[in-house]
């Protein structure tokens, strides 16, 4: 290790400069006019400065003029009279073909007479750091435009699937209209009403940045769908939804879809006969992960013979998709009307 030359005739001062040349960090001690007073070897080295020349010198004319940074000159002289401090200045150290990143920080040191203020300065040598953060940042913001690209790209398939599933549904509503046979135009409006289930949770996939739906929303949207392509006469049947504001899973929600359709569809041809007035409910609730969807009816009721009630392809859905879900499907008979509850967690299986 190379020294420091101490030319000071104050003992005190001489033993602050030996300890200054000998630290391991770059450290530099400052008279009253910015004059090196010592300066530790690994700051010499550092900044290849001679450490042999660089007593006495004035900071700023260190080096090959690179010190001379008229704000840090400006910084240090107004630390030097009390009225700013330096902590952590960044400033770019340049010299031709070599430029550095360096955190200045530097403290007033008083001795009791004006002539023995001192400045000790601290150096840091940042530029590896901070090219790691830019690349650190750069890497984030890629990834950043890239998840927000793929967002873009997921939300517009989710429209265009929404746009042709409301095509095909259209497509079937007219066919139905069209058709002479009545089983024929039940089985076309009942494949109308499955479809627009899906293209209603499309829509919502479509609105929605997180990959997930608010199940009030869907559900009313998919009421309306169906209310509007099987009820003629909003006055004679209402189809009303009462949810909370969960969230669910895209996937849960599509099977949840599926089993409001057929509920509804199955209550719609079967629970008012001959324009008997009526109403339909669709109910949503839950607590964490337990959770209750129930359709009801205030129509006819199920048959008093029970060997009358077949199954048909909607309980075959229902049962299926209930199955998927985890969830069992509880069947009870309302005065007047119909309750079907799909539940899921134990709880809410002891409520229904």
């Amino acid at each position: 290790m190379a020294s420091v030359q101490i030319l000071h005739p104050d003992p005190a001062l001489n033993l602050s400069v030996a300890l200054i040349a000998s630290s391991q960090a770059p450290l530099v001690l400052l008279d009253g006019d910015l004059n090196v007073i010592g300066a530790s070897t690994s700051f010499c080295d550092a900044f290849q400065i001679d450490s042999a020349t660089v007593n006495g010198r004035p900071l700023l004319q260190l080096g090959e003029g690179e010190w001379n940074v008229p704000q840090l000159g400006s910084l240090l002289k107004a630390t030097l009279t009390g009225h700013a401090e330096i902590d952590f200045y960044e400033m770019d150290l340049v010299r031709p073909g070599h430029r550095r990143r360096l955190v200045v920080n530097a403290r007033k040191l008083e001795y009791g007479r004006e002539e023995s203020v001192r400045l000790l300065l601290t150096v840091s040598d940042v530029t590896d750091a901070r090219a790691a953060e830019k690349v650190k940042d750069d890497l984030l913001r890629d990834k950043d435009n890239l998840l927000r690209e793929k967002a873009m790209l997921l939300q517009e398939l989710h429209h265009r699937i929404a746009n042709s599933l409301q095509i095909i549904a259209a497509v079937l509503l007219q066919s139905a209209r069209r058709v002479n046979s009545a089983e024929t135009r039940g089985h076309l409006f009942d494949a109308h009403s499955r479809v627009m289930s899906v293209a209603a949770l499309q829509k919502q996939l479509a609105a929605s940045s997180v990959g997930e739906i608010q199940i009030r929303s869907y559900l009313t949207d998919l009421c309306k769908s169906i209310g509007a392509s099987m009820i003629s006469d909003p006055d004679q049947l209402s189809l009303k939804v009462r949810a909370d504001e969960s969230f669910i899973n895209a996937d849960i929600s599509v099977k949840i879809g599926l089993i409001v359709t057929e509920l509804v569809i199955n209550a719609l041809k079967h629970a008012f006969p001959d324009h008997r007035r009526g109403e339909i409910v669709v109910d949503y609730h839950s607590v964490g992960s337990e959770w209750t969807l129930s359709v009801t009816d205030d129509g006819v009721g199920m048959p008093a013979d029970p060997g009358k009630a077949k199954p048909g392809l909607g309980a075959t859905i229902v049962e299926a998709l209930a199955k998927q879900l985890g969830a069992q499907v509880d069947v009870a008979a309302l005065s007047p009307g119909t309750s079907f509850c799909v539940v899921h967690g134990e709880r809410n299986l002891a409520a229904a």
